[in-house]
């Protein structure tokens, strides 16, 4: 559920060990070795007082039972990546490591929304279509305030996904606050299991329908098929429909790789993104394939729910000339994550890069401004205004 851009990969390193003495004998816990505690090289830390506020709470903490050594060393990594002050670098006990592994493959058990964070709130990125989130009134751009009366103030996206999720059949109480709303908001949602497609291709009015939901596991597949199905209908060209409509709204991203691979349907040549790294080196990502795709006219749509892998190809297709954009300004996500697997299950998502449209530009904060802003009437449930902007311009364009 988190809104992050992952690509996969592994780091670490070895730390030597060194017991170190603590004082327990005031202590009714039993006694703990402390091991591999060395800093790593050229770092020349004083973890004294760590070590003083651990013996203070296990000898003078009222609750004794509260007292669990992993769930401690794992509060205090989560408290020295939080300390970056980025959002999007978080680490993440084994649970939380799973949860994140699942969303990517699509499948889970809880409410159906994309979860990011924006102004260092807990805010809803995109509630997924036809799931129990959306049906039960959550919108794209809602500020989480509290689950199940639990305040979500300085709650981490990880932290946010531990709490909502659950299993199939049990409801949770969401309070939010919708966008422009003056008042809190009471939601509850029955959790069910859910089922995420990458890809769902549809015909209307001579026009193709590529619904693209996320970047993940099995998004290449879904797409392989759904690309076959519109090019047996509408040809390579234009002779057999108006065109195509590739809907990126609330696809909050997931894999960069993948992302290249869609743009690269419609262009022939030419960059698609730009990877910079903390060192200012710059990497090019060029079409990698041959696309089938590259002569349909076509038109993007975007709104607020939009983020990361769904903006470098709305972006990128833009700058290419490649299409018009429609709907609404997008999220904004302009960094790039490692998702880094850990011993005993553990993970580290960690922003190593920035991510810039062929042409140097970084929409980080600032999302991309659509060239026919339209929004979507929530009042008109039977007309997507969206939708018919997109095909309106694909009919007077042919």
């Amino acid at each position: 559920m988190a809104a992050l851009l992952l690509l996969a990969g592994g780091a670490g390193y070895w730390l030597g060990k060194r017991d170190i003495q603590v004082d327990f004998s005031a202590s009714t816990l039993p006694r703990v070795e402390v091991t591999n505690t060395t800093p790593p090289d050229n770092r020349d830390v004083d973890f004294s007082l760590f070590w003083e506020v651990w013996k203070r709470l296990e000898r003078d903490y009222i609750d004794k039972s509260k007292i669990n050594y992993q769930n401690m060393v794992w509060g205090a990594i989560k408290g020295m990546t939080a300390a970056i002050g980025d959002p999007y670098t978080v680490f993440l006990p084994p649970e939380q490591n799973e949860q994140a592994a699942e969303d990517l493959n699509g499948r889970f058990e809880g409410i159906g929304a994309q979860l990011g964070m924006k102004d260092d709130r807990i805010i809803v990125i995109a509630p997924l279509k036809g799931m129990p989130a959306e049906r039960a009134g959550l919108r794209a751009g809602d500020w989480i305030i509290s689950v199940d009366d639990v305040e979500t103030f300085g709650w981490t996206v990880p932290e946010a996904v531990e709490h909502i999720r659950g299993p199939k059949g049990e409801s949770v109480k969401i309070t939010v606050l919708h966008e422009g709303g003056d008042e809190p908001v009471d939601i509850s949602i029955l959790r069910d299991m859910i089922q995420v497609p990458s890809v769902e291709v549809s015909f209307e009015r001579n026009v193709a329908i590529l619904r693209l939901y996320q970047f993940g596991d099995h998004t290449n597949l879904e797409w392989e098929k759904n690309i076959n199905t519109i090019v047996g209908t509408c040809g390579d060209g234009t002779s057999k429909c108006e065109g195509v409509i590739l809907d990126l709204r609330n696809n909050p991203g997931g894999y960069l790789h993948e992302s290249v691979t869609i743009v690269s349907e419609f262009i022939s040549e030419g960059i698609v993104v730009i990877q910079e790294n903390a060192s200012g080196v710059k990497e090019p990502f060029t079409v990698k394939k041959s696309g089938k795709l590259t002569k349909i006219p076509l038109v993007v749509l975007i709104n607020k729910g939009s983020a990361s892998a769904s903006e470098i190809v709305a972006g990128s297709l833009r700058v290419h000339k490649r299409t018009q954009l429609v709907g609404e300004q997008s999220f904004g996500k302009g960094s790039i994550q490692e998702r880094q697997e850990l011993p005993e299950g553990a993970g580290l998502h960690i922003t190593t890069a920035k991510w810039l449209l062929p042409d140097e530009t970084w929409i980080n904060s600032t999302g991309l401004t659509p060239d026919v802003v339209i929004a979507d009437d929530p009042e008109t449930v039977d007309i997507d205004e969206q939708l018919e902007k997109g095909i309106e311009l694909l009919m007077a364009n042919n």
